[in-house]
């Protein structure tokens, strides 16, 4: 039998689903924006400032960027795909094996290891002692490496991991070790595939973290041809703000009015495109995952 809901209850239902759609339109105003001011021109931006709706729309944002650097841009999104990919892979195995190891309560001194990890959240040798290591002693001066490495384990992410595993019973564990499998087949075999939800929230954390990373790039690389999406595009809006404030001549730019203001947007819109389609698919886990820890019985 159905239960007739009173009606203070459907006042609240109505309140609640208003107030989540008013707290959508206020997170979808700033995204619109974005891409209206991408199509708009830089001379009505200057004019009128930002608007919902494209004003005198153009696409000369886009074809001053691609027109001008389209083999580079795809060469860099290149880059940040197997950046991305390898890292956050490699993340992943090192993180969830890390955490698993310290979620094993008969792990001698796993307590210690443990704070030596979280140790590192709030202290650090310095920016100049880390570029030294890695550059004289690691070699990852001008390779595709130093974006990968530097980033592959999140100590955060390590304890959000170990919460996981804390959380499956260890009859099962047991049970695997009673018919002679080894850590590492438990780990394998029994731990990985009953935490899809961790490794995908976990892992789309990481995805995030490589695909957004330009300060690497920044620190280590030189050669064009190993810059990522991030820092590519980093370049081409530093330069825009160096030549519209006179500090560089424009030189010859043909019939395009040089965008500034524009320009910002567009790189936004380049660079949140294919995690913006990604993030839909894998929202659920992601929110599972946070909610981890959270509930205890």
């Amino acid at each position: 039998m159905k239960l007739k809901s009173s009606l203070g209850d459907r006042w609240v239902v109505v309140f609640a689903y208003s107030f989540i759609a008013i707290f959508a339109l206020i997170c979808l105003y700033p995204f619109l924006l974005t891409i209206s001011v991408s199509f708009s021109s830089e001379s009505a931006i200057a004019r009128n400032g930002y608007a919902l709706l494209p004003q005198l729309p153009t696409l000369d944002t886009y074809r001053y960027i691609f027109v001008n650097s389209g083999a580079s841009i795809l060469r860099s999104y290149g880059v940040t795909f197997f950046i991305t990919t390898v890292g956050t892979a490699g993340a992943l195995l090192i993180t969830s094996m890390m955490a698993f190891a310290i979620s094993i309560r008969k792990l001698r001194y796993r307590n210690v290891i443990a704070f030596i990890s979280n140790f590192t959240i709030i202290f650090s040798a310095g920016l100049i002692p880390w570029y030294m290591v890695s550059v004289n002693y690691y070699g990852l001066k001008n390779t595709i490496w130093a974006m990968i490495l530097p980033a592959m384990l999140n100590v955060w992410n390590m304890f959000l991991m170990r919460t996981y595993f804390t959380a499956i019973s260890p009859s099962l564990f047991e049970a695997a070790e009673i018919d002679g499998a080894n850590y590492f087949t438990i780990f394998w075999k029994v731990a990985m595939p009953l935490s899809k939800t961790p490794l995908l929230t976990v892992g789309l954390m990481y995805a995030l973290a490589y695909w957004n990373d330009w300060w690497h790039a920044l620190i280590f690389i030189n050669k064009r041809d190993l810059f990522p999406l991030q820092y590519y595009l980093y370049n081409i809006l530093s330069n825009v703000n160096a030549i519209s404030s006179g500090r560089i001549p424009v030189g010859a730019s043909g019939s395009i009015t040089l965008p500034a203001e524009t320009v910002k947007m567009a790189v936004t819109i380049i660079t949140i495109g294919p995690i913006m389609f990604l993030y839909p698919f894998i929202q659920r886990y992601f929110v599972q995952g946070i909610m981890a820890g959270a509930v205890k019985e």
